[in-house]
């Protein structure tokens, strides 16, 4: 084909321009090059991000499960520990309905308080400051050049 530089087969298996020299070369040529590079270059660059996210998905899939496990099994322990108190309380004289009526109210004293965190942590939180300020400005300019266009 007339104006085709000659190509040579890569290792890869791709096909890659001989290099003719820049005087045997047009503009034309060299624009092509670049953007053919270019592009190369941007698949190249998402094909990798694509992989490394693939392999932090697994990881983190796996981490996840790993700690759901580990959050059911000391679920289980809890729940085993607080029969085993209950028992213990019973052993030292006091009726088996009172001592798992005493771990109970401990229990629910436990979340009450965890609760109260939770809320007062809640009520700590500003939002999107920064962003609300940002847009705000940005807001104020828009209306200012509206207002001057007019």
């Amino acid at each position: 084909m007339k104006g085709v530089a000659p190509v040579s087969e890569t290792r890869s298996g791709g096909q890659e321009p001989v290099d003719l020299g820049p005087a045997q070369k047009s503009v034309g040529d060299l624009a092509s090059e670049v953007t053919g590079s270019f592009s190369q270059v941007m698949s190249l660059q998402i094909e990798l991000a694509r992989l490394e996210i693939q392999a932090d998905a697994r990881r983190v899939a796996k981490g996840t499960g790993l700690l759901v496990a580990a959050g059911l099994i000391a679920h289980l322990i809890v729940i085993l520990a607080s029969v085993t108190l209950a028992f213990g309380l019973a052993a030292l004289g006091l009726p088996a309905w009172g001592a798992f009526l005493i771990v109970t109210c401990f229990y629910l004293l436990v979340a009450v308080v965890l609760g109260l965190f939770g809320v007062r942590s809640y009520k700590k939180m500003e939002g999107i400051p920064r962003s609300r300020e940002t847009f705000a400005a940005t807001k104020s300019v828009l209306r200012r050049e509206s207002d001057t266009a007019r």
